[in-house]
């Protein structure tokens, strides 16, 4: 791979990234990490993302959180960024995705642009992708955790999936233990969810980008 994006927002105990498993990611070879509306379940989070310029934020957070959503590097001659955005349905509140995105296209000067935009509703994150099909080189969907079967390419060559699908446990019910999900989904009694300890498997995609072009995108899950 030349470049490794990883979503890490859940990485530490289902919820943040403190900054031992940041370092964790960074030893395996990641290159930027992303996140979404968990980045700051952990107080440690808002102090060590000042200095770590390639663990995003969702860029259209409020300006006043520490840290940044998008990232320029430069990979085999080519400046690549990525941008990390959130959604507006059944999600906190945030700026409009569409209003931030506009605004760093005008000045981008990427080769290659890769955003992960976290977001709930399937809808949503096909809107903005269609929206934007030909000016970015890729949109993937996290956030939801389960991997769909829709990766395709769009008609002006930006690839897209609604979701990237979850790294963690099989036999869970998106990481967690399922006898305490369904405790709470049973009885709506306060229910305190913990990690299952199952043995995992990875899911994702491998993008192979010619130009700005999204040419194939593959999706895989390995246990």
């Amino acid at each position: 791979m030349d470049l490794v994006v990883v979503n890490g927002e859940n990485i530490s105990n289902g919820k943040g990234i403190n900054n031992n498993h940041y370092v964790f990611l960074k030893e395996l070879g990641v290159d930027v990490i992303t996140s979404g509306n968990h980045i700051f379940k952990l107080k440690e989070t808002q102090d060590f993302i000042k200095t770590t310029p390639d663990l995003l934020r969702p860029l259209n957070m409020n300006s006043y959180l520490p840290g940044q959503g998008t990232i320029m590097l430069h990979k085999n001659g080519q400046k690549v960024r990525v941008t990390n955005l959130m959604g507006k349905t059944f999600m906190e509140h945030v700026n409009n995705p569409y209003e931030i995105m506009d605004n760093l296209l005008l000045n981008d000067t990427s080769d290659i642009h890769i955003v992960d935009f976290h977001a709930e509703a399937s809808a949503e994150k096909m809107a903005f992708a269609w929206n934007y099909d030909g000016q970015i080189s890729a949109l993937v969907g996290t956030h939801t955790h389960v991997q769909t079967a829709d990766e395709q390419i769009f008609p002006k060559g930006t690839g897209y999936i609604t979701d990237l699908g979850m790294t963690g446990p099989i036999n869970s019910i998106i990481g967690a233990n399922p006898e305490e999900v369904i405790l709470r989904e049973k009885t709506s009694l306060p229910t305190k969810f913990t990690p299952c300890e199952n043995p995992g498997v990875l899911r994702g995609v491998v993008l192979e980008v010619v130009g700005k072009v999204t040419k194939s995108i593959k999706k895989f899950a390995i246990s």
